[in-house]
């Protein structure tokens, strides 16, 4: 009972060793984006036509600590995963851990990509489809908040689902999740990925399109993605045993 005990505070301990350096990193990342957030504020208005209102002092600074935070989560990715396999790195094989490792470039691309796909082809689709429903009849108005909680939404989710190619390869080679599965859970997960969509896109039927489409050809890319990865791990247990 008393090494159990022992093993739990381990344990434990260890894993908040992990979440501090992780915090830690945020923290530095927050404090740096912070410096050059201005900047970054200035790029991602450029092609708007006019300028953005404020409607009380404290908009601009929400403003900033928001995109602060999505540049300082971005750089925390990385850790964050390598920090995530240093706690189970005990628990698994030398090949596992080999296998594993390799994941954590992936996720931190994978997240730029999927924030580069929502930035620079979904937000202007959207956004100049719904100019385009406005009219001339209607005076066009964007407040600081509204403009970048828009963005924000159509941009953000896309940085996390992207990296569900990565996530899925990854459970696959713990053997935690196999194409079985996934295969057998694709009507419920089309329509969690359903969901999602909707409630993050604005209410019209086409920017649901754009973004479900996107969604359901991630999953079917993870099943095959899946799929590649079980085969090659049946066949390095198979040698193993055979070994």
């Amino acid at each position: 009972m008393d090494k159990t005990k022992m093993d739990l505070i381990q344990h434990l301990g260890e894993l908040r060793k992990r979440c501090i350096i992780t915090l830690s990193t945020f923290m530095a990342s927050l404090i740096v984006a912070l410096i050059f957030v201005k900047d970054i504020q200035q790029y991602l208005v450029k092609d708007l036509n006019g300028k953005l209102a404020l409607l009380g002092p404290g908009d601009i600074l929400w403003i900033y600590m928001m995109i602060a935070a999505i540049i300082a989560i971005a750089a925390t990715i990385p850790v964050a995963a390598f920090q995530i396999w240093q706690f189970i790195k005990p628990a698994l094989t030398k090949n596992e851990q080999k296998m594993t490792l390799a994941y954590i470039p992936g996720l931190f691309f994978l997240f730029l990509i999927g924030i580069a796909f929502g930035y620079f082809v979904l937000f202007p689709l959207v956004l100049s489809f719904l100019m385009d429903l406005a009219g001339a009849q209607f005076e066009t108005f964007f407040t600081v908040e509204k403009y970048f909680k828009f963005m924000l939404n159509l941009t953000l989710p896309f940085g996390i689902l992207f990296e569900m190619p990565a996530v899925i390869m990854f459970l696959t080679r713990l053997g935690i999740v196999n194409p079985q599965k996934l295969v057998k859970g694709r009507k419920v997960s089309y329509f969690i990925l359903i969901v999602i969509s909707i409630l993050i896109t604005p209410p019209d039927f086409i920017s649901d399109i754009l973004v479900i489409v996107p969604l359901l050809l991630l999953y079917e890319i993870s099943i095959t993605l899946s799929k590649i990865v079980f085969r090659k791990r049946i066949c390095i247990e198979t040698a193993t045993v055979s070994n």
